[in-house]
């Protein structure tokens, strides 16, 4: 007989969170099967400044890890404590725990994810049993660290460089321009590799484009086919 997983209230198995942070500091094996992290050396309430951490431990290199605990909805709050903690200590590792994550907050992992060095990991906790059982916990990961999400982070670093290195060069050259002519003095820097501005004639325009390695300037006409 193959018997049926039931899903339970948390507070069936940990009445307060702080009681579900003694039972992760004793079973922190749990939490490194989930994730593939060897975690060792847990320390409850370990001092950040003027805050005390829910529990902190190291990774296989010696690193600190950060584990911040929820038992509700994840909320702004508790995402503001791990980037605190994580920065106090100088941790390398932030894990958070919570019973609902919100998507704005699973974006919010991701993106934390893409844009800084720090490897951020948020976990779903279930309380559950099978037939007549004591409850057990369920861990499942939402999102964590990826080589592609560094890659993606990376690459959004690079086009951000380029759009700013983009705005200035434009920004010089309008600045020039407005000294030989005022066919630009209406536009504004781009991010884009070009900028058009009309010659007062229709369907002829003036364009400045830029590329790696060259640019150019164009006269574009396009005055339809029944003109002469």
């Amino acid at each position: 007989m193959v018997a049926k997983l039931e899903r339970v209230s948390l507070r069936d198995s940990w009445k307060t969170e702080p009681n579900f942070t003694a039972w992760l500091e004793d079973n922190i094996d749990a939490l490194s099967d989930v994730l593939d992290l060897q975690l060792s050396n847990v320390e409850r309430e370990q001092r950040a400044g003027a805050f005390s951490v829910d529990l902190v431990a190291e990774d296989k290199d010696g690193q600190l890890v950060v584990i911040e605990n929820q038992l509700e909805k994840s909320n702004h709050d508790h995402l503001g404590k791990l980037i605190t903690y994580l920065t106090a200590l100088s941790a390398n590792t932030g894990i958070w725990i919570v019973s609902e994550p919100r998507p704005d907050h699973v974006r919010a992992i991701s993106w934390l994810n893409e844009s800084s060095s720090a490897s951020f990991f948020l976990l779903k906790v279930e309380s559950v049993r099978i037939g007549g059982s004591d409850t057990a916990p369920l861990l499942t990961l939402i999102t964590g660290p990826s080589e592609e999400a560094r890659e993606a982070g990376e690459t959004k670093r690079e086009l951000a460089e380029r759009y700013e290195i983009r705005q200035r060069f434009w920004k010089g050259l309008l600045e020039r321009s407005k000294e030989k002519t005022k066919l630009f003095s209406a536009i504004s820097p781009s991010k884009v590799g070009w900028i058009a501005t009309g010659a007062g004639i229709s369907g002829v325009s003036f364009t400045y484009t830029i590329r790696k390695n060259d640019a150019q300037v164009e006269v574009y006409i396009d005055r339809g086919k029944e003109t002469d």
